[in-house]
C-alpha cells in the first residue's frame, strides 16, 4: 500500500486539490474511490471509521486520518516543504486566500456545477443566484492576479491549488472563462508544472452513470 491513500472521488474539487499536491509532491500516494453517488459518504461505517462529517477528501497518511482540504494541504505543506509560507505574513496571505476560495470561488462554483452537470436541474433562480456570486469572485480573482503570477506572488502555493481546483472541470459549470484573461493565464501556469494532470485523470469515479 501508498504511504499516502486518498479518499477521494474524481467529481470532487476539494478532492482534487489534494491530489493534485500529492501529485507534484511526487508523494507516494493512491486514490481509493469513494461512491458517494450511492451514499457511501453518509453510511455509519464511512463516518466511523474514515470522517464523521461525511465528506471527502480524507487522507490515510501510515494510519493518521486527516480532513478537509486545506487542513490537509498545510499538513502536505509542512511534511514535503514544498508550496508552503517562508513567513508567518505569507503564511496568513495563503489562508486568506484558501478562506476566499472556500467561502466564494470553491463554495459557489462546485454547487453550480453540481446542478448544472451533475444533477442536470436546468436553470433555476438557486443557479443564478450561484452564477451572480461565481462570477462576483471570479472578478476579484481575475483583477487580483494582474499583478502577480500565482495567488500570493511568484511561486505556486497550496492557495493556488484551492483556488483552481473546481476552474479545470472546464464546460461543467457554464462560465466561459475566456472574460477572465488573468485567471485562464494562471490556470496555464499551473498546468505547465511537471506532473499537472486534470482530475478525471487523477482520481477513480469517471465517467458517472446517467442514472448518477
Amino acid at each position: 500500500m501508498a504511504e499516502y491513500v486518498l479518499h477521494c472521488m474524481a467529481q470532487s474539487g476539494h478532492s482534487y486539490k489534494v491530489a493534485l499536491m500529492l501529485e507534484l509532491c511526487g508523494a507516494d500516494w493512491e486514490p481509493s474511490w469513494v461512491d458517494f453517488f450511492n451514499g457511501e459518504t453518509r453510511s455509519e461505517k464511512f463516518r466511523a471509521e474514515l470522517n464523521a462529517m461525511g465528506e471527502v477528501p480524507v487522507l490515510d497518511h501510515n494510519g493518521r486520518l486527516l480532513t478537509q482540504s486545506a487542513v490537509i494541504m498545510d499538513y502536505l505543506a509542512e511534511i514535503f516543504g514544498k508550496f508552503g509560507w517562508s513567513d508567518d505574513d505569507e503564511r496568513r496571505e495563503i489562508l486568506r486566500w484558501t478562506i476566499f476560495d472556500n467561502q466564494k470561488l470553491s463554495g459557489m462554483i462546485g454547487p453550480l456545477r453540481f446542478l448544472r452537470a451533475i444533477a442536470r436541474t436546468g436553470e433555476t433562480d438557486v443557479t443564478k443566484f450561484l452564477e451572480g456570486r461565481a462570477r462576483g469572485a471570479l472578478a476579484i480573482l481575475n483583477n487580483h492576479l494582474a499583478t502577480r503570477a500565482f495567488a500570493t506572488g511568484a511561486k505556486l502555493t497550496t492557495a493556488d491549488f484551492s483556488l483552481c481546483s473546481y476552474l479545470y472541470y472546464d464546460g461543467e459549470y457554464g462560465i466561459d472563462l475566456s472574460e477572465y484573461e488573468n485567471i485562464q493565464n494562471w490556470l496555464e501556469r499551473i498546468k505547465a508544472q511537471q506532473g499537472w494532470k486534470h482530475p478525471y485523470d487523477l482520481m477513480p469515479g469517471h465517467p458517472l452513470p446517467d442514472a448518477a
